[in-house]
């Protein structure tokens, strides 16, 4: 809700100062003509490439969908739902042809659709495998939504059936394609604040409904760990730009709490990794506001808060005891990692995050929970 209310702030702000510069432009009579004499138009699209969007839900209708709009390689061409009224009522909205209108049960059929290029899987997490596997199959480039699938095991069984369809298997970790986080991996690497000392990372929200399917283990595969913690694993790893041989965790779920019954609700986890980096991560589905990078260096810190939103996200750098904020164009993630995707379909490059990447996260995921149930550190 914050994040609406800064942002309506922040737009009717820009529009009261917009107001006040247009009058102020036309008395002048020189003002407003160069502004306009200076709009740089961008270029057509070139070759889009056709998506389906396999499941409707809130992130696929609130997001994935409008982000369409802005892709430069990437159009929307084909739905897979299980409620038809929903999926004719979108298909009007985003110029989806009717008969390109699937249910779960003739997905497999879109083999025979050579509208439809990339398949992203926007569907529960237990269904990743399953969705990921037949449209890999029917000769489509997948994108899955984050985490991959419940397993390591489902995860391998993935990437087996990409290279057999010799088709390209991504998945859709957002952050990796969001100016700001990128903007910290180059600060990272470029060791321009000195060396990595400490990675922090906090992601948290307040869950609702407690019958929905995120804190169902069967559909989900566990709690925050698997749905935000996952952010902060992911930071760590590219940030860092090493993978950890150590880890650290405790978990905590409020006695009687009902949504709590079958996943964790806040885990805090600690890694190690090589060069020394220190590493120290929570995430809950018990409390709100927290969505924080912030990397520890020789010379200072930098850090994102928030730093997982789908916007409005901020830096700050600390220089010698000289805070500054960064400004950086923003981009809508979705878009830009859909772009990325069909950029590699089409000159035959890897993805930035394959599936290999999302069964090294749930690899140290199982090791994390592990350290949690045990209480003892898991060599990884």
């Amino acid at each position: 809700m914050s994040n609406s209310i800064n942002g309506e702030i922040t737009r009717r702000g820009f529009l009261a100062k917009a107001g006040v510069g247009l009058v102020a432009a036309n008395a002048s009579g020189t003002l407003l003509g160069r502004s306009f004499a200076q709009l740089i138009v961008p270029e057509p699209p070139g070759k889009k490439l056709g998506w389906a969007v396999v499941g409707l839900g809130s992130l696929a209708i609130n997001q994935i969908l409008p982000a369409f709009d802005k892709c430069e390689q990437s159009r929307v061409v084909a739905f897979v739902s299980g409620h038809p009224d929903k999926a004719n009522k979108l298909a009007a909205r985003y110029g989806v042809n009717p008969k390109n209108i699937y249910n779960y049960e003739n997905y497999d059929s879109i083999r025979d659709n050579p509208e439809v290029d990339i398949i992203y899987i926007v569907l529960p997490n237990s269904m990743h495998a399953e969705y990921t596997i037949r449209g890999l199959q029917a000769g489509k480039h997948v994108l899955s939504e984050k985490p991959m699938a419940n397993t390591p095991a489902d995860c391998q069984a993935m990437i087996d059936a990409g290279r057999k369809a010799n088709r390209k298997l991504m998945v859709a970790y957002r952050c990796r394609y969001e100016p700001f986080n990128q903007e910290m991996i180059r600060m990272a690497r470029s060791q321009e604040l000195g060396q990595l000392k400490a990675f922090l990372g906090d992601t948290g929200f307040k869950i609702g409904d407690p019958t929905q399917w995120r804190l169902k283990k069967a559909m989900a595969g566990g709690g925050s760990m698997m749905d935000i913690g996952i952010y902060s694993l992911q930071a760590a790893r590219y940030i860092s730009g090493e993978e950890p041989i150590e880890i650290n965790a405790m978990s905590y779920s409020t006695p009687g709490d009902v949504r709590f019954k079958e996943v964790e609700e806040t885990i805090t986890f600690q890694l190690r990794f090589p060069s020394g980096v220190l590493a120290n991560c929570t995430s809950s589905y018990g409390y709100s506001g927290q969505a924080r990078f912030r990397a520890v260096t020789t010379d200072g810190w930098f850090e994102l808060e928030p730093s997982m939103w789908y916007t409005g996200n901020r830096m700050r750098v600390n220089r010698g005891n000289s805070l500054a904020e960064i400004t950086i164009q923003p981009k809508d993630h979705f878009a830009s990692e859909m772009d990325h995707m069909s950029q590699c379909v089409m000159n035959d490059k890897e993805p930035l995050t394959p599936g290999e990447e999302g069964l090294r996260d749930l690899k140290l995921i199982t090791a994390i929970y592990e350290a949690a149930r045990s209480g003892r550190t898991v060599k990884v």
